[in-house]
This record gives structure tokens, C-alpha cells and sequence, in this order.
């Protein structure tokens, strides 16, 4: 059943980031937030340090969490039960989604569909990623948006069906699976981690062997701040305009830097984020 927030015994919970070394200063930092929040609405508003993503969504769904950071996993997975509502993203480099890349070597003869000068790609993804038809991909991990998961939902959604893949342990290793070769056909990374330092240190030559065949659109959430949608949607108004308030304050500004590692935030809603859902299902 839906608790009644706010009061003393079922005060309004604020969630730290998920870490199995939370710091005493981002407790105090969130403290800091929480105490804000409570002086400005009159709610309890106590803070809870999940160990990992999956107890935050556990948090989110028992009600045991209200007011969250959620990476892009664990922002899907809670958005598809239909436990937040997104309400803010973190903004870098002055936008808050990112996309991923298809890579392959140059000498494997894929024919690329993406035009370096311009930055566009010069093809649908239908057809720049039939090509691919069993051939085997190198993912990072199972759980990465960009080294795996929305690349893999474009290719389902075009239809392209794959040989098993190899996961090599990061996207840096996707780069170097592909210039060494022999370990996979084509692989994906963010945008673009080819020009991470230490790999073109390590192969000068890289850009021009390891090629971009396709760029997938912006549709990755950096992070989202989300709303419990056990919160009354009053109640998620009042708390929607206290975050920039309280972010224009030094304490407050410097509060969510050291709890959240958030220097500038982006008011969103789902809908901003409905293409990554859906490549998120596929």
C-alpha cells in the first residue's frame, strides 16, 4: 500500500549514490540536503546509503527510498516497474545524453556509414548494421548502455541477428580487441573512446584501422534524478522547484558536488528519454 509520506514515522527518504564505501562526507552532505528540504517544506526527510544498484531499486520499490540518483540501468529497470518519475539529469559538457558507436577494423572490409567530417551518419540503421548479420560483436560488460545494451537494441530492432559475443571486460578493450584482431568482428563503444589518451598512445595509427561504421543518436541518460511515484505528485512539485533553490545556495551547490558529484542539472520528464526506453526493451 502507498504510505503516507512526510509524517514523523514515515519520513521522506533521500538516497545516496550506490557504494559499498560511502564517505562520511557524503552522509553529511546529504544530511545537509535532507535538512534543507526540511526546513523549506516542514517533511522529515532522512538520508539512506544503498550498497549497490540493485538495493536502491530494491529501496525504491518497498518504498524504503523517495529521492534518487539513478544511473541509466537502474533508471530503465525502476522506470519500466513503473516506480519513478524522472524529474532531472545530470548535464556534462553542456548536454545530458550521450550515444554509442559500431566500430570495426578497417581490414575486416565493413563498409562505413558515418561521415568523420560532418559528425552525421550517411545511412539508416537498418542498413548500416545488416552487415553485421552473423558476425560476432565484442560487448564490455552485460550491463553497460553504450558498450552493449542500446547497441544491442538497434540491431534487434533491425533484425540482425548476431554470433555469441565475446565480452572483454571495458570499452577501452573493445578498442584493442578490434585493432589486435581475431577476437571479434565489430564491437561498440561511448563517443568516442578511440581517442581515449592511453590508446593513442599505445597505437598512433588507431583512428585510421579502427573505423566508426555507425553513431547511434543521443538517447543515453548521463544520470537521472528521480521521484518515487509514491510521492504525491503535489508533493513532487514542491520538491521539483526546492532542488534548483537549494543548488543556487553555496552549502546547497556544494552539498550535492560532494553527495552526488552533481555540478549542473537539466529539468527533464520520461518522455525525454522515450528512445532509450524503448531500445532498452528491445
Amino acid at each position: 500500500p502507498t504510505v503516507e509520506l512526510g509524517l514523523a514515522e514515515n519520513p521522506l527518504i533521500l538516497a545516496l549514490p550506490p557504494s559499498a564505501d560511502i564517505t562520511p562526507e557524503q552522509v553529511n552532505a546529504a544530511r545537509v540536503i535532507a535538512a534543507q528540504f526540511t526546513e523549506r517544506t516542514g517533511y522529515v526527510v532522512v538520508v539512506v546509503a544503498p550498497d549497490s544498484h540493485t538495493a536502491l531499486v530494491q529501496a525504491l520499490e518497498a518504498g524504503n527510498a523517495h529521492i534518487a540518483l539513478l544511473d541509466p540501468l537502474s533508471y530503465a529497470l525502476a522506470y519500466q516497474k513503473d516506480l519513478v518519475r524522472a524529474q532531472y539529469a545530470t548535464v556534462r559538457d553542456e548536454k545530458f545524453k550521450y550515444g554509442a558507436q559500431f566500430l570495426a577494423a578497417r581490414r575486416d572490409g565493413f563498409k562505413s556509414y558515418f561521415d568523420a567530417e560532418s559528425g552525421e551518419n550517411t545511412a539508416d540503421a537498418s542498413t548500416a548494421l545488416a552487415q553485421f548479420a552473423d558476425k560476432k560483436p565484442c560487448w564490455s560488460e552485460e550491463t553497460s548502455p553504450s558498450g552493449r545494451l542500446i547497441p544491442l537494441g538497434l540491431l534487434n530492432q533491425a533484425q540482425v541477428q548476431t554470433r555469441t559475443a565475446a565480452f572483454v571486460g571495458g570499452q577501452t578493450t573493445v578498442v584493442r580487441s578490434l585493432y589486435a584482431g581475431g577476437i571479434c568482428d565489430f564491437g561498440a563503444t561511448y563517443i568516442d573512446a578511440r581517442k581515449f589518451p592511453s590508446l593513442e598512445d599505445a597505437m598512433p595509427d588507431l583512428i585510421e584501422q579502427v573505423l566508426v561504421i555507425w553513431r547511434t543518436p543521443e538517447v543515453i541518460p548521463y544520470e537521472v534524478l528521480v521521484f518515487s511515484t509514491n510521492m504525491p505528485q503535489p508533493m513532487r512539485n514542491l520538491f521539483f522547484d526546492l532542488i534548483p533553490a537549494i543548488m543556487q545556495t553555496d552549502a546547497g551547490n556544494a552539498a550535492f558536488r560532494t553527495a552526488y558529484e552533481i555540478e549542473e542539472v537539466q529539468a527533464v520528464s520520461d518522455g525525454d528519454f522515450n528512445d532509450f526506453h524503448t531500445l532498452m526493451r528491445e
